[in-house]
């Protein structure tokens, strides 16, 4: 596979392992960011956390980068098969000056990759996020300007130490962060929850997570395998059993991780995917209605990414809040948050950031969330989606479509974007991201970009029907 891509953006480096993911790589990067944090920390010794998605082939890529950042003189505190958000949470109890997440999200079993994050020590309270836009560059200049793996000598090599304890952190973290009666609500509910953790690195922590709360766990894909047992993005094509599970069993709710858990997709009480839109979306709804600080709910500003559905626009209208729009990375929707009084947010694949628990996607966050507006409204999840749907102009919600591309190189999307900004030059067009095209007269939106993540090109249309958002994928699409 001598042709393998090797991305490096906004959300860190991504390849597949054994082809362009090798162990000289995975050093090399590690090394590259051990030095940034280094040069972050102000000298002396610099404590970072990593963690690894769980992934079989993982255990190449946790050693060849714990040697470049020890290599680099930091010293690791190995959290082992940990979620994305959970190193998140540990560089803030470790008091560490970053982290690195190894990862390739929802990418397909071959894939894996390198996630830095890092700590704003002048932060209130949750402190570690991924790097700005700008450093997120920085971090890809050194790499291709580094041809070699540097080290310090003998005296100045960094250690490695093992927590075993992070997921249960983390899940208390969460729970700590809820009302007392709403905790009580729920644990007194005794709500009946099936979760597909993909046997990756949700299992432990979303256990944690389900266990303290009193739910009646029926865990699917929670062996330490790493092999997943269907394609790992939590779409509704790939979640058919678990959709099935929930019905039979009568459960009130299924729940859905990738394998880094930094996204929930949720499951109706009838078994009906919900789809990963109304994650967020419900989210917020918790967060406005009380379920975080108590403040005044236009106190907010719900931060999202262009690609994200107007439910959110909606939910911020009902409860008087503002919405901020952003390009697609968790990077740039962080920036948009940390730039606000009092922010929540996330993006509509299902990745919900909690800042009172960290500014990382986080499904602990998610389903904390959504449980605790079932509990607080007594109400089934089908019911708050219908809720949802009412808040749009129409009263039945949207439809929402996506497609994609391959692509050779990022860079082959460009004339495909410029026949599109040409073509919908009347219209209301955004460029900060690919090209955005809203269309307000007829409720609808279609965005095309190229991946951050993945050698694709994005197609995502919202309108009030199925049939108006396929239309407008298809007049996209003959542009390619």
């Amino acid at each position: 596979m001598t042709d393998a891509p090797l991305i490096l953006g906004v959300s860190g480096l991504r390849g597949v392992t054994g082809a362009s993911l090798t162990p000289e790589v995975a050093c090399r990067y590690g090394a590259v960011l051990g030095e940034w944090f280094h040069e972050r920390s102000g000298g002396g010794r610099t404590r970072v956390v990593l963690g690894r998605d769980g992934r079989a082939g993982g255990d190449m890529v946790r050693h060849a980068a714990i040697a470049g950042l020890v290599g680099a003189g930091c010293d690791v505190v190995d959290l082992g098969v940990a979620t994305t958000p959970t190193v998140g949470v540990m560089v803030d109890s470790e008091d560490a000056i970053g982290g690195v997440s190894l990862t390739a999200s929802h990418n397909p079993q071959e894939w894996n990759g390198l996630k830095a994050l890092i700590r704003n020590p002048n932060a209130r309270g949750s402190s570690a996020a991924a790097p700005t836009p700008e450093e997120a560059a920085g971090l890809v200049d050194r790499f291709r300007g580094a041809d070699r793996v540097g080290t310090r000598s003998w005296s100045d090599v960094g250690r490695v130490t093992r927590e075993h304890g992070a997921a249960e952190i983390h899940a208390k973290r969460v729970i700590e962060h809820l009302p007392i009666d709403v905790v009580r609500a729920i644990q007194e509910a005794g709500y009946s929850v099936v979760l597909d953790s993909v046997n990756a690195s949700g299992a432990e922590a979303g256990a944690w997570l389900l266990r303290l709360l009193n739910c009646r766990l029926d865990h699917h894909g929670s062996a330490d395998s790493g092999l997943f047992p269907h394609p790992p993005e939590p779409t509704e094509s790939h979640l058919t059993t678990l959709c099935t599970t929930v019905r039979d069993a009568h459960a009130h709710v299924g729940f859905a991780q990738d394998p880094d858990a930094d996204r929930l997709a949720i499951i109706d009480e009838n078994g009906r995917y919900i789809g990963e839109e109304y994650t967020l979306a419900l989210a917020a709804m918790a967060v406005l209605s009380g379920i975080d600080a108590g403040l005044s709910p236009d106190q907010y500003t719900l931060a999202t990414n262009l690609s994200t559905s107007r439910m959110i626009d909606d939910v911020a209208r009902d409860f008087g809040a503002s919405v901020v729009r952003t390009p697609v990375g968790e990077a740039n929707v962080v920036v948009a948050l940390r730039n606000a009084s009092h922010a929540f947010g996330g993006e509509g694949n299902g990745g919900v950031i909690w800042p009172s628990i960290t500014y990382v996607r986080d499904s602990l966050s998610a389903m904390a969330l959504v449980l605790a507006l079932k509990a607080r409204t007594n109400k089934p999840i089908s019911r708050l989606v219908e809720e949802l749907n009412e808040l749009s102009p129409s009263g039945a919600g949207y439809a929402i479509r996506k497609s994609k591309v391959d692509l050779a190189r990022r860079e082959d999307a460009a004339p495909t974007l410029a026949k599109v900004a040409s073509t919908f030059a009347g219209a209301q067009v955004d460029e900060r991201d690919g090209v955005r095209v809203d269309l307000p007269d007829r409720g609808a939106w279609v965005h095309v970009r190229a991946s951050n993540t993945e050698p694709i090109m994005r197609l995502i249309a919202e309108a009030p029907s199925a049939g108006e958002a396929d239309a407008l994928i298809e007049r996209v699409a003959a542009l390619v």
